[in-house]
């Protein structure tokens, strides 16, 4: 047998193995907001333990977690030691947005139907844990000589932009791998993304009863003036084209909206949170600055109001760096064999924390367990799920492209 279907048998014969590892990681909440994620990072080190992988646990001041909005963070490394070499790192994300509703099965049961695990972060991406758990796994019973090192880097606040994950662990330089594989899907290399800047806005006004409403400012009205004007952008975005395969154009939307004190009451303040997308191609300060003068110019044709706006998020999109492209080819040669077509290196309109290691001269792609889309999987809607296959599948890809790198 080749090393290959060496490791195609070992992730087969413990596969059972791996889902009740992701069964397990599903099965401990990690909400985001309110983000309380320690708790998951102390079950995954104990799981961790029982392979005999030491799981480092770097805590993150409570008071810088407080300050970021967050309960608690506990970043997990795992080392693994082979010889001198290159060391790649595998990065994924174990905080996930709340369940919300419409739900047909327990969003923190891990229940297996129809060949699928159902569960929030089945897809993305407590399934990764596993996938990147397992591949090093498989690596590692080839008992082959290697040159260079793994480490498993799980972290929890990439819903936040991922500066008290990834960026708290380069900043305080606990790690600085040489090329990373990051959590992502099995039908794609992603090699590119967006940058997303999410900012919170606050329109003033004056309360009155509503019976003499002349005698307030009705801030809803004001904020429906400057979010018309917003909206009106997206027609200009769609003109606006990246030359990146899987990017379309920039996109801004209202995710958030809260306000007022009663039925009878002229709202005196008003509340919404955006959401910009920006292309590669952007420049996230001009486009900062554009959002700015637009809600500046809307607010000054509603006399009375004030506007308060402050930045919540500012993601850089990321771009291909050199030294990805041994990744690349081998991510690609090896899933067009397990999966039986061409796996394509493109772009993604998501936003992810893999910038902060691009942004640190870390060459890296995003691919992992997952379908073909976001939508196919329900990842941030109700019934999130992965189809097993998958999972299966990009642990193979993943352990084999290990073993032409280290080898």
């Amino acid at each position: 047998m080749t090393d290959y279907e060496r490791i195609d048998a070992w992730v087969d014969a413990h596969f059972d193995e791996e889902v009740k590892f992701l069964q397990e990681l599903i099965r401990v909440p990690t909400d985001t907001p309110p983000g309380d994620n320690a708790p998951h990072a102390d079950r995954t080190a104990e799981l961790l333990q029982g392979f005999g992988f030491d799981a480092e646990k770097h805590p993150v001041p409570l008071a810088d977690v407080r300050g970021y909005g967050l309960e608690s963070i506990t970043n997990l490394i795992v080392r693994r030691r082979y010889g001198e070499g290159r060391t790649i790192a595998l990065n994924a994300h174990g905080d996930v947005v709340p369940p919300g509703d419409g739900w047909s099965h327990d969003p923190y049961g891990g229940e297996i139907d129809g060949g699928k695990i159902f569960g929030r972060a089945s897809a993305v991406s407590k399934s990764d844990f596993a996938s990147f758990t397992f591949a090093v796994r498989a690596l590692e019973s080839l008992q082959a000589k290697l040159k260079g090192n793994v480490e498993l880097h799980f972290t929890y606040d990439e819903e936040f932009g991922g500066e008290m994950g990834p960026g708290w662990l380069l900043r305080n330089k606990l790690t600085k791998p040489d090329l990373m594989i990051a959590a992502g899907f099995s039908y794609e290399v992603v090699t590119a993304h967006n940058g997303c800047l999410q900012m919170e806005v606050t329109v003033h006004g004056k309360m009155a009863h509503a019976a003499i409403p002349d005698t307030g400012v009705d801030a809803l009205q004001g904020a429906v003036q400057i979010l018309n004007a917003l909206y009106a952008q997206n027609r200009l975005y769609k003109e606006v084209t990246s030359e990146v395969p899987g990017i379309s154009h920039p996109y801004l939307n209202v995710g958030r909206i809260e306000g007022g004190t009663n039925t009878n009451v002229v709202p005196g303040k008003v509340m919404f949170k955006l959401d910009r997308r920006m292309i590669p191609e952007e420049s996230p300060v001009q486009v900062e600055a554009n959002i700015r003068r637009v809600i500046a110019e809307a607010a000054a044709l509603y006399p009375g109001i004030t506007v308060e706006i402050k930045r919540l998020l500012l993601a850089n999109s990321m771009r291909p760096l050199p030294g990805n492209k041994p990744l690349v080819e081998a991510i690609r040669k090896h899933a067009e064999q397990v999966f039986g077509e061409a796996i394509p290196a493109m772009g993604t309109p998501l936003y992810t924390d893999v910038r902060l290691y691009a942004e640190a001269g870390i060459p890296g792609v995003i691919y992992g367990a997952g379908p073909r889309t976001v939508l196919e999987s329900n990842a941030k809607r109700a019934d999130e799920h992965l189809d097993l296959d998958d999972l299966r599948r990009a642990t193979k890809v993943v352990a084999r492209t290990l073993r032409d790198l280290l080898g």
